[in-house]
């Protein structure tokens, strides 16, 4: 798969859910970039892969209709075979009920919201996400003239890197955050420049201390909590696990934090600097 391939295959997705509504709301595109990068993986490698999130949210509709649609959208994506997220209970008594599922076999995950806009009226706006599976990017084409390459290539990031010490700041408040102890680094784990087509980046991986599954839920709720206040934009991200992951992206630098629950028993945490942003990482 790749990234065409995979955003066409979201659309089509959100489409399957829109099409048939009644009343017939507007997608109206939420974000501007869909490619961002993985949720870290548990066996701790170095992880250049990508996956594409598109979000629509449905407008034109009366705000009384947003739970209708979110009812709409579960409905016509159990017509496609699709299935409810181990994570994912729908408490339909609320006023404001999120369905999360997943297609398969591609397994691109997917969840309806209802957000609120007046909770005393019980109104609010539907939204649909989908998110594709991990993907590696394509390397260079040989027929732009230039040497086809792997997706990726990393070397060790200078300490003066302006990109190196966002990472390292970022990561330093996550830390606090969590409120839990660090591991011993594992293979993989560290900083990196990772250079691809897109240009390049400073990764920052690493993972606390093996926890009880409670602890783990609260500590990544901890990190949700730091993001927002910090002014973060912040996705919660379904998980095989049952503990959402968090995903952040900080609105000045654009660093790209994702804190998500090992089936280790840690916490890992992994932040992407671009090589482009400010030089200060002070939020």
């Amino acid at each position: 798969m790749n990234e065409q391939q995979a955003i066409d295959r979201a659309e089509e997705i959100i489409h399957q859910a829109v099409d048939g509504m009644s009343p017939q709301p507007t997608l109206e595109r939420m974000g501007h970039a869909p490619v961002s990068a993985c949720i870290a993986r548990d066996d701790h490698g170095p992880d250049d892969r990508v996956q594409v999130t598109v979000i629509y949210k449905l407008t034109g509709v009366p705000g009384a209709e947003a739970q209708n649609l979110v009812r709409q959208a579960r409905d016509a994506w159990l017509k496609q075979g699709y299935t409810y997220n181990s994570s994912g209970e729908v408490d339909w008594s609320s006023a404001f009920p999120t369905v999360y599922m997943r297609t398969g076999p591609d397994d691109f995950w997917m969840d309806a919201v209802t957000g609120v806009m007046d909770r005393a009226k019980g109104e609010g706006v539907a939204s649909l996400k989908v998110t594709s599976p991990c993907f590696l990017p394509p390397g260079k084409s040989k027929a732009s003239g230039t040497t086809a390459v792997g997706p990726a290539t990393f070397e060790a990031p200078s300490a003066e890197d302006p990109a190196t010490r966002r990472a390292l700041g970022h990561s330093s408040r996550i830390y606090d955050a969590l409120q839990v102890g660090s591991a011993p680094t594992q293979p993989g784990e560290g900083l990196s420049t990772v250079r691809d087509e897109s240009g390049a980046s400073v990764h920052h991986t690493w993972s606390t201390e093996p926890l009880p599954e409670d602890e783990r839920a609260a500590a990544v709720g901890r990190a949700q909590t730091f993001f927002q206040s910090a002014g973060w934009a912040v996705r919660r991200v379904p998980t095989v696990e049952g503990t959402p992951a968090v995903v952040a992206g900080h609105p000045g630098d654009r660093t790209v934090a994702q804190v998500a629950a090992s089936t280790t028993g840690a916490v890992r945490v992994a932040v992407t600097a671009p090589a482009t942003g400010p030089a200060s990482a002070d939020a």
